[in-house]
């Protein structure tokens, strides 16, 4: 029964999972349609993006640690209940301050989800089953992604804007009142780390496995951040497709986004399983997916909406391949009780990189440049990211590989 149990909270965090990535990225979908109602250009609209990211950074500082501090139960049905209504309350914006300042609510909030969704994987499974569990979660954005271009910009036609955001926020309100229902399975190890001693939070700071996992995120998340935010305005940009007919395309995309993040959880445990250490396993699977995303700069040469479909989606299939193993890799290398701040501390990285991405590219995007900069970018970082871990980390040795929850140490104040 607590096998079964730990599944069904698997599949409870994937719903959340989904519908968080169904309220950020219903803004870029509208995108042209708000853009013409409320004059924006594109500065303000990725200002709209970077109080998103800058909110969710600043978050990730305190969320990590919030969920390991409070627990899986209340702390992440506080989080998705407040996103979940910060999501309502675009519907009731008209100025751009006003999305804006609902932008970086929802950031806050949903900064929740990733720490959130690491930790369910490090505190119920061991490290080979864990790469499976990060698997099946890192799909859950692609299918919020998958499912947002498809049913948004059709149900923006026929009930207006303002009802997609009250009915994606609302079915996050009857998320919460699911998970507050159901009984979590008791945590392996709670009793010793109920007593083991508190180490400093800001200690992480000087661990070499944070850094590795700070580095990996800055210089990876950025390219999912770009996209997530980019993309619909990229087909519109480059290939005329209306806000009726830009939901296929995207859809294939993050299909195939999803399909990367299945086997970047199949992958390693495919390996371990054959007798691979886990280090070769980890940095060898993370290497495919480094190189698999080379081609995207290639996008700007296509000659078709459903070409530079299937280039994008490759380059989303290897950025969730790669993700889904610096999840792994931060699983590996922390104790299941520090796990939820270790990775805060990574999202806080990437979120501030992706930042910066945003507004480079709206940069470029005014300046006339085009998508080309951006995607050079998308192109080398992955490797960069491999490099780093590789340099900091030359073998990956893991904390607890066989009994999720046992470590000696849990983070405070």
């Amino acid at each position: 029964m607590a096998d079964r149990r730990r599944w069904l909270v698997v599949g409870l965090v994937f719903v959340a999972i989904v519908l968080n990535y169904v309220d950020r990225q219903i803004l870029a979908l509208l995108k042209p349609t708000l853009q013409a109602e409320f004059d924006w250009s594109d500065r303000d609209y990725s200002h709209m993006a970077s109080a998103f990211q800058f909110a969710a950074a600043l978050a990730f500082l305190g969320t990590g640690w919030f969920i390991d501090k409070v627990g899986l139960r209340w702390g992440f049905a506080l989080g998705v209940g407040i996103w979940s209504l910060a999501g309502m309350a675009h519907a009731f914006a008209t100025t751009v301050a006003g999305f804006v300042t609902s932008r970086a609510v929802l950031g806050a909030a949903e900064s929740i989800g990733t720490p959130a969704a690491v930790k369910t994987a490090a505190t119920y499974f061991n490290a080979r089953e864990r790469s499976i569990a990060l698997g099946i979660g890192g799909i859950a954005p692609n299918v919020g992604a998958i499912l947002t271009p498809l049913l948004i910009p059709l149900m923006a036609l026929a009930m207006g804007w303002q009802a997609t955001f009250l009915i994606a926020g609302g079915l996050g309100l009857v998320w919460v009142v699911v998970w507050l229902a159901v009984r979590l399975p008791e945590q392996p190890g709670a009793a010793a780390e109920a007593a083991a001693p508190k180490v400093p939070w800001r200690s992480l700071l000087t661990d070499r496995r944070q850094w590795a996992v700070i580095l990996a995120k800055a210089l990876t998340d950025q390219v999912w951040w770009f996209l997530l935010f980019f993309m619909p305005d990229l087909f519109h940009r480059l290939f005329g497709l209306s806000q009726g007919t830009l939901g296929l395309p995207v859809a294939l995309v993050y299909f195939m986004a999803a399909l990367g993040g299945l086997t970047g959880g199949y992958l390693p445990a495919r390996l371990m399983g054959r007798g691979w250490t886990l280090n070769a396993a980890r940095k060898t699977t993370m290497l495919v997916y480094a190189l698999l995303i080379l081609p995207v700069p290639l996008l700007v040469h296509a000659e078709s909406a459903w070409i530079a479909a299937l280039i994008l989606g490759l380059a989303l299939f290897a950025h969730q391949g790669f993700s889904t193993n610096v999840f792994g890799l931060t699983t590996d290398v922390f104790p299941a009780r520090i796990v939820g701040s270790a990775i805060g501390i990574g999202a806080f990285a990437g979120n501030l990189s992706g930042m910066g991405m945003i507004e480079f590219a709206g940069w470029s995007l005014d300046a006339g440049h085009g998508y080309l900069p951006m995607l050079l970018v998308c192109a080398v970082t992955y490797l960069l990211a491999l490099a780093a871990v590789q340099l900091i980390l030359p073998r990956i040795v893991a904390d607890d590989e066989d009994v999720p929850g046992e470590a000696p140490a849990i983070i405070g104040h």
